[in-house]
């Protein structure tokens, strides 16, 4: 999922959100439709190996609202990451990664960071990731899960994956696993689910 190396842990106390903090000469601030070029570029160079999910450029431009970028102090850009919103039970962190000559700088951290505070900001209870490098996770306090307690990721993204056979990642979970799901298929009891309102729009009729 990513290719940064461990820093930092996330009982650093120190904003990454408002004060922009500089760890090793990287910081963290939210994204601009101006940098969806970059991230499309970057996310896209790992997608071949099955390291990250390709996007396209329209998706990210859609998304770039969710993403959050690494910059070094003199603007340029180091890395990105994306924190995807299922609803107050469970969100995802993806397309986590940063540049090779990033790797050292407290990038990969302070993304990591940023996201999760924009989750707990947003009151979600639960956060995943899927991931190879299980380890650094663990720094942030991540478990590894079953994926099959994950419905919503599988629904939304497992399912269409190339890999969907094949996949060498980890599923991990930072909090208490979810208990509801709001997308697609789901192994929980219905009485368990989000109940999703719904209304008829009465049909006018001519006198």
């Amino acid at each position: 999922m990513s290719t940064f190396s461990p820093v930092i842990p996330i009982s650093d106390s120190t904003s990454t959100t408002s004060s922009r903090p500089r760890v090793g000469g990287a910081c963290v601030r939210q994204a601009k439709l101006q940098d969806a070029v970059h991230i499309f570029e970057l996310v896209n160079s790992l997608s071949g190996d099955g390291t990250l999910l390709r996007r396209s450029y329209s998706e990210i431009c859609e998304n770039v609202r969710d993403f959050v970028i690494a910059e070094s102090e003199a603007g340029v850009f180091l890395g990105c990451g994306a924190l995807h919103l299922y609803g107050p039970h469970l969100a995802e962190v993806r397309s986590i990664v940063v540049k090779p000559e990033a790797k050292g700088q407290g990038a990969g951290g302070k993304l990591l960071r940023a996201l999760l505070e924009e989750a707990e900001a947003q009151g979600v209870v639960s956060v995943c990731l899927f991931t190879r490098i299980a380890d650094f996770f663990f720094h942030f306090g991540f478990r590894i899960a079953d994926r099959t307690t994950l419905p919503d990721k599988i629904y939304k993204d497992c399912q269409t994956c190339p890999r969907l056979y094949a996949c060498d990642e980890v599923a991990m979970v930072r909090g208490p696993l979810p208990k509801i799901a709001v997308l697609g298929p789901t192994k929980f009891p219905q009485q368990e689910l989000v109940k999703l309102q719904t209304s008829v729009v009465p049909l006018q009729t001519k006198a």
